[in-house]
């Protein structure tokens, strides 16, 4: 038991030196032109040692916050932001998916054509079937890169059993509870797993969550690029690759907003109902449109 308070307290020290190491140094692990630093940067993507960094930065700014709660909303404001531009510019994949599917019921049941080719100078040619599975990438860019924003707007299913008859500053304990215990806990360890998994279908000799760094420079002789591109039909969306990229970019959204709830939570919590939904930036039809919004 000591030992692992000892370890855990001295990699937190460590992520200072760690941190500062990654920032003065950054052609050991963005200089991809050398095989090495595509694999430190593979090791370290999840590795300990940047969950001890990232954990440290929100030790550091959970601190301030608590002291300077202005500092904590500036971060809520930013946080809650980025989750509703991205989602906002990724929720047009909902309607891209949409024209999509119309033109391939048109091209296919009234032009009986094969293939669909579409751009300018040089299209992009492809078999029906590759334009059909891509719809399954266009859904996925909706599901992973538009979570937070829904969670930022409220638009997510809640089960309210025990949390709607709960007092105010009950709600905002259990918010907190959620998102410490369980909200960015399940982020971490789906990009751990996530990272490995979509790096194994990038380069070749695959890497695995086990492989130390020492062994991981040791494959980077004979690495290279390996970028998956086998379909589940025969002339079918060859770019699955993209739904790995995909999951790692929707952990770390939901573990940035798993921060941004739990202080949102903290500072509702501090300051009482006055300042439920302060600095909410929450889409509306517009004017004259409250009564149709409140039944959704």
């Amino acid at each position: 038991m000591l030992d692992a308070i000892v370890w855990f307290f001295q990699n937190i020290g460590l992520a200072f030196y760690n941190l500062a190491y990654a920032l003065t140094h950054p052609g050991l692990w963005l200089d991809w032109s050398d095989k090495e630093a595509i694999m430190r940067f593979v090791y370290y993507g999840g590795s300990v040692e940047l969950f001890f960094v990232i954990f440290t930065i929100f030790l550091v700014f959970t601190a301030v916050g608590m002291w300077k709660n202005a500092f904590m909303w500036g971060c809520v404001r930013v946080l809650e932001g980025f989750a509703n531009t991205v989602g906002r510019l990724f929720a047009w994949a909902g309607l891209l998916m949409v024209l999509q599917q119309i033109v391939i019921v048109f091209i296919q049941r009234i032009f009986t054509r094969p293939d669909i080719a579409m751009g300018f100078g040089i299209p992009l040619q492809m078999d029906i079937s590759w334009w059909a599975e891509m719809l399954k990438f266009h859904n996925a860019i909706v599901v992973t890169l538009c979570c937070t924003y829904t969670f930022v707007q409220g638009g997510h299913v809640r089960v309210d059993l025990f949390y709607a008859p709960a007092k105010f500053r009950t709600k905002k304990i259990i918010d907190m509870l959620g998102s410490l215990l369980f909200m960015m806990p399940v982020a971490v360890l789906t990009w751990m797993y996530g990272w490995y998994f979509m790096w194994r279908h990038l380069i070749t000799p695959k890497p695995s969550a086990s492989d130390t760094l020492e062994r991981l420079l040791l494959k980077a002789r004979a690495v290279r690029w390996n970028v998956e591109t086998i379909g589940f039909s025969p002339n079918g969306f060859n770019g699955y690759f993209l739904f790995k990229i995909l999951l790692v970019a929707f952990c770390a959204m939901v573990f940035l907003h798993g921060i941004a709830f739990f202080y949102r939570s903290f500072l509702e919590w501090k300051e009482g109902e006055a300042s439920e939904g302060k600095y909410l930036d929450k889409d509306t039809l517009g004017e004259g449109e409250e009564a149709f919004e409140g039944t959704h």
